[in-house]
């Protein structure tokens, strides 16, 4: 297939499929712009479809000015997380090292957020990680966070 007929194909397929879905929590504006939003800080809250109980916080930037606007800009490829256990924990299915958790477009086509998430049976521990990638090139600017599995409740039952 001639490469001047994939490119469009693979930008199709790209913007229509679903990222897991995050809850806004805020924003704070980091840089001001004239024409078009500011430069912003985004935090974004979302459960771990396959591990009930544990909930990540993520924090990343947005650029804003006309580019910003129409959804043309490329966002920096800089992101924190944190997860923490907020209830019981159910892993609902058998979950495999490095399965995606969230997802979420940074550029108008080729550039993705992502967070995966291991398992580290050794320690009882669940492993999340961030990193942004771009169709030809990603970045190593990633941040990872830990939540240990352990009994919930008063009385330290699950």
């Amino acid at each position: 297939m001639p490469l001047r007929l994939v490119l469009p194909l693979v930008a199709v397929l790209t913007m229509t499929v679903q990222p897991l879905l995050a809850e806004e929590i805020g924003s704070v504006d980091t840089a001001f712009k004239l024409i078009g939003p500011d430069h912003k800080i985004n935090i974004e809250a979302f459960d771990d479809p396959a591990v009930k109980g544990v909930a990540c916080h993520l924090s990343r930037a947005k650029k804003g000015g006309i580019s910003g606007a129409v959804g043309l800009a490329e966002d920096p490829s800089e992101a924190s997380i944190a997860c923490r256990q907020i209830g019981p924990i159910t892993i609902e299915d058998d979950i495999e090292d490095g399965d995606e958790v969230f997802s979420k477009r940074t550029s108008a086509i080729f550039k993705r957020t992502h967070v995966v998430r291991f398992l580290d049976r050794k320690r009882n521990v669940l492993v999340y990680l961030v990193y942004s990638d771009k169709l030809i090139d990603g970045s190593p600017k990633n941040s990872i966070s830990t939540v240990p599995i352990r009994p919930w409740g008063p009385g330290g039952e699950q």
